[in-house]
């Protein structure tokens, strides 16, 4: 069985596990048990798209019966039965509407893995949490002000029971992220972060995504509850929590956010997608709107969906925008794509994923008015960047430079479930995570649901029709 690639330039750390077999027993206390809790979103079966040393194979799934869990089963399936390097997961079952009580009850593994419906999501934390249970958990692990505090006690209550509360951010193993975050510490080349204006923010991430998409090979069936905000949560509490972790992790690397004292929220908004029933029918396989989604339909045909959202606030003074926008399908060629801006007082970091660049995420280096030692600077620092990632380069190009990465890097998004849960295992084994990630957690969180009781005072933005 071939494992996840080890690539150094991640550290990831595989001593972690270097005695112990994917088959180990169950009776075996150091091996770690997966236990898949309600697994209504795809990402929780990307979580299995590869074995990991030290984890039993045998998982255990308590959920509803239903598509959602078959649509998770079948991609276990295919999976296990792939021609390259298949996974040998073995799935133990119980279906049943008392599903979150029996796997509290049998305490059949020692880490909960939850991706699904986020609408009872932080209440499902808490009581696995009490329950002495580990968790790893799909963002968003909060979709409303309301229960940001239930949230901080699962944290809390953790801490007091030495388990761990983790969630997915896959977006800080995209390569050009991290380069971007690696050159925003080089001084010569970037000198020093802006403070930046609402108008000007120092640093702008912008994400677009797609309801009609391809995930392992397949288009993706989207269950009906995925258009439901009730459910989902608003797009501005959902994909945003990656942009707003992406910018707490580079502007202020292995930092601790104090969310009471250093986010100050300046602006935010939202606005619908609007879906006709026939797309609706072609990402989900359902015939008709349910009920739940009637109070979202206009004129009997069009779901409008609030999957749009921007927010502009301070960071410790810094001022940053974020935004995700859902479009139904992407143009012939494209996909998911990202835009990021980090202005230093000596050169710009661009991250752009347009056209132009293929739809393949490009980082670019661009001086600001008046630095002429750029190149020179560029020179006198790639070999650290090297260091930490080998063959990196760089090209000249019209504005700036163009840093040049080896394909190696490139593993795209559904891999980098394995590298956060490798993460995890890592954190696992050491019995806990760095200082900064649950405070950190907590005013990610804290940024997203107060940006969602902000917008929702203002009127809604224009709606994005789907094409």
């Amino acid at each position: 069985m071939k494992l996840i690639p080890a690539v150094s330039w991640l550290l990831m750390a595989t001593t972690l596990v270097a005695c112990q077999s994917p088959e180990k027993s169950r009776t075996d206390s150091d091996a770690i048990r997966l236990i898949t809790l309600d697994p209504g979103h795809f990402h929780a079966a990307l979580v299995q798209k590869t074995m990991y040393e030290g984890v039993d194979s045998m998982v255990h799934v308590y959920a509803p019966d239903g598509p959602d869990l078959q649509l998770y089963l079948d991609k276990i399936q295919t999976y296990n039965t792939r021609p390259d390097d298949p996974t040998h997961w073995k799935e133990e079952v119980y279906r049943g509407p008392d599903f979150l009580d029996k796997m509290l009850a049998e305490k059949a593994g020692n880490v909960v893995v939850m991706a699904g419906n986020n609408r009872l999501k932080t209440d499902y934390i808490g009581k696995t949490i009490d329950a002495g249970f580990n968790v790893l958990a799909d963002k968003p692990m909060v979709i409303s002000a309301s229960n940001f505090d239930k949230l901080k006690q699962a944290f809390a209550t953790a801490e007091k029971k030495n388990v761990l509360l983790y969630d997915i951010m896959t977006e800080r193993y995209e390569i050009t992220t991290m380069l971007q975050r690696a050159f925003s510490q080089q001084a010569a080349v970037f000198g020093t972060l802006e403070k930046g204006t609402p108008d000007n923010p120092a640093v702008t991430k912008e994400s677009v995504h797609h309801f009609y998409k391809n995930v392992s090979g397949s288009i993706l069936t989207r269950p009906a509850w995925f258009m439901d905000v009730a459910q989902q949560g608003e797009g501005i509490v959902d994909v945003t929590t990656h942009l707003v972790d992406l910018v707490q992790w580079e502007c202020f690397p292995e930092q601790t956010i104090d969310y009471q004292k250093d986010i100050q929220l300046t602006s935010a908004r939202r606005w619908t997608t609007d879906m006709n029933l026939s797309q609706f029918k072609a990402i989900t396989k359902q015939a008709a709107f349910p009920d739940y989604l009637k109070k979202d339909v206009v004129n009997d045909s069009v779901l409008r969906v609030f999957s749009n959202g921007e927010i502009n606030y301070q960071l410790r003074g810094v001022h940053a925008k974020v935004s995700v926008t859902w479009a139904y399908k992407a143009p012939e060629g494209a996909g998911d794509t990202h835009y990021s801006i980090m202005r230093g007082t000596k050169a710009n970091l661009i991250i752009r994923q347009g056209a132009e660049q293929q739809y393949k995420p490009t980082l670019y280096v661009e001086a600001v008015s008046g630095n002429t030692g750029l190149e020179s600077a560029l020179n006198s620092t790639l070999p650290a960047i090297q260091k930490e990632f080998p063959g990196v380069e760089l090209k000249k190009v019209a504005k700036g430079w163009e840093i040049v990465i080896p394909e190696k890097y490139k593993e795209g998004h559904e891999a980098h479930f394995g590298r956060v849960t490798e993460k995890y295992l890592q954190y696992l084994k050491a019995g806990k995570m760095p200082a900064w990630e649950v405070p950190n957690m907590i005013a990610k969180y804290y940024t997203t649901t107060q940006a969602l009781e902000l917008a929702k005072k203002s009127k809604p933005s224009a709606t994005l029709a789907s094409k």
